[in-house]
């Protein structure tokens, strides 16, 4: 019987994470759960699950769910309770799902404590993956993918040597404007950019998707995760999102990881790895999948996916200014604060504006999101 901390409970990870331990009950056990603000949804699953202690981030919130009678349940809130569950609760699986910069803190702590991390915070290794590799290490803590992408690469290289790998590919849907033209992009609209033809998935990170930075984080995440040179990680768009990503290999051998688009597929394997347990989630059909296409994905139009990409080349804090900006521009494009092209615009400017600093600690990595937030904010 494993224990799950499961953080951000309420999303879309987090609700796929949830069906995957109901599935299971004789092999995994909900033992906390953290969400930001949605206390109704955190009510009914503390009184399915019975968690020993959960997590607000919303301070506010979390006095207003401990006024509706929750027993035997320990409510904890704000960004130190988070840290605090982390770092004290009994649990043996972490499953980071939250939501952008807020996964690293409490994920570090995991780290000292060697337990498994299923990760699905990509802006965990993206802002600090060297520095969050190394603990991993130091430590003897597993750091397991969650993303589809990263998941699949992680299992077409067990068995693997390292150095037999020629190439990373990360496919991706191409999201929503995968076929619109650069100038189709000036008019886009809320409700467009939040129509993912593929995936259910969160508002900012379906933001994200088309854009294509959900792809650049995933490289500078891939980097991290297989220590793989950037010159050997590729992107492909691959619309019907069937094969989540491949590895090539010296012989010219690719292994690819297929299935119709599912997430509990990925996160019952981080929860059971090495081995496999019984899904019965999805039934891929090859004949009713009729055609796989592949294409390169136009950097022009989707300027975001190379600033990722560049962000990299770079090094030191300009992954985490990346990630930083991103951030502040998708939340100002969510309120309609601004137009879509301004996000790439808005990333652009910070990486440009914002001196790098080449070997950061972990205390600049947190200072240098902080910096750049502030410089977005208050410059847009």
């Amino acid at each position: 019987m494993k224990k799950i901390c499961l953080l951000g409970a309420t999303g879309s990870i987090g609700e796929n994470a949830l069906d995957v331990i109901r599935k299971h009950p004789d092999k995994f056990k909900v033992a906390a759960l953290t969400v930001n603000t949605n206390i109704k949804r955190l009510k009914e699953l503390i009184a399915e699950f019975s968690p020993e202690v959960v997590a607000v981030k919303d301070e506010t919130a979390a006095i207003k769910l401990a006024s509706m009678g929750i027993k035997n349940t320990e409510i904890l809130s704000g960004a130190e309770g988070l840290k605090k569950l982390t770092a004290s609760l009994d649990y043996d699986i972490l499953l980071s799902a939250l939501v952008g910069f807020a996964g690293l803190a409490p994920t570090i702590e995991a780290v000292k404590r060697k337990k498994r991390i299923a990760l699905a915070n990509k802006e965990t290794l993206v802002a600090a993956g060297e520095l969050v590799m190394g603990m991993a290490l130091e430590y003897g803590a597993e750091v397991l993918p969650v993303d589809s992408e990263h998941s699949a690469i992680f299992q077409c290289l067990v068995g693997e040597e390292i150095n037999s790998v020629e190439k990373l590919i990360l496919t991706a849907s191409g999201g929503p404007f995968r076929d619109s033209s650069y100038a189709d992009l000036r008019n886009v609209t809320l409700a467009e950019a939040l129509d993912h033809p593929n995936w259910k998935m969160g508002s900012k990170i379906t933001i994200d998707s088309s854009t294509m930075m959900n792809k650049g984080l995933e490289v500078i995440e891939a980097f991290w995760l297989f220590g793989i040179p950037l010159s050997k990680i590729d992107v492909v768009i691959h619309p019907q999102s069937i094969i989540h990503s491949m590895v090539e290999f010296v012989d010219g051998s690719i292994k690819a990881q297929l299935s119709l688009p599912d997430m509990k597929i990925p996160i019952q394997y981080a929860f059971s790895y090495p081995g496999r347990i019984k899904g019965n989630y999805v039934d891929t059909k090859f004949p009713e999948l009729k055609e796989l296409t592949f294409f390169e994905p136009d950097r022009e139009k989707f300027r975001c996916l190379s600033l990722a990409f560049d962000a990299l080349e770079q090094g030191g804090c300009a992954p985490c200014i990346l990630n930083a900006a991103n951030e502040i521009a998708v939340e100002k494009f969510l309120s309609q604060k601004i137009n879509y092209l301004s996000i790439p615009d808005i990333v652009e400017d910070a990486l440009e504006k914002i001196d790098n600093h080449a070997k950061p600690d972990l205390e600049t990595i947190f200072e240098y999101d902080r910096l750049t937030r502030e410089y977005v904010e208050n410059k847009y």
